[in-house]
């Protein structure tokens, strides 16, 4: 409180010293009020207006491409470009659905793909006893991710226990990247891939 005292009458003693007629005296107070008054609005109007957040830009991620070629019994055969979570179904839609006649028994439609990987719709036939069989030929080594399980269960030492298996394996697995990775699959071990390896390709 003596400090304000203090203040006050050296504010009062200031006043009255000032060289400046009444009417300018009553001048500077008027402009003191008017600027206080401006001064008080501005204060109470920062408080009180809104502030409004800037602008939300939305960035979109491109989903990774991964290339698939898909061959065999589809309607246009060639090598397409798919989201990274794309699964077996995609790829062949992609290349406008299997053809008529295509076998997909032998596929896992709902794996998922790999990059870089190839697809292969084989194609049925109906033999003497009016069975559906696959009507794909194959000529030197069996290709590994395309051979069905009597193709595999022809190799010496692989049964049909086995075949299956593999068949198994590669539905669940994806395509095997080297004819090695066929010891992955129960059963088949050094020896026995030993003994079919001149056989088999990937």
């Amino acid at each position: 409180m003596e400090f304000i005292s203090q203040a006050f009458e050296s504010l009062t003693n200031w006043w009255y010293d000032l060289n400046f007629t009444p009417l300018q005296k009553r001048a500077l107070l008027a402009i003191s009020a008017v600027v206080v008054l401006i001064s008080i609005a501005i204060v109470v109007r920062g408080n009180t207006q809104e502030v409004s957040a800037p602008p939300v830009v939305v960035t979109q991620i491109q989903a990774p491409q991964i290339f698939i070629d898909v061959t065999g019994a589809v309607n246009n055969p060639g090598v397409y470009t798919l989201n990274a979570s794309s699964r077996v179904i995609d790829a062949i839609k992609a290349a406008g659905d299997s053809a008529p006649g295509a076998d997909l028994s032998t596929i896992n439609l709902a794996r998922i793909l790999v990059d870089g990987e190839q697809i292969y719709v084989d194609s049925m036939q109906i033999n003497s006893k009016g069975i559906r069989v696959s009507k794909s030929t194959h000529s030197g080594p069996v290709n590994i991710n395309r051979a069905t399980a009597n193709e595999f269960d022809s190799l010496d030492g692989i049964g049909p226990v086995i075949a299956a298996r593999i068949v198994a394996y590669r539905n669940s697995n994806g395509p095997f990247t080297t004819i090695e990775d066929l010891q992955k699959v129960s059963g088949i071990g050094v020896a026995k891939f030993a003994q079919i390896k001149t056989k088999i390709r990937v």
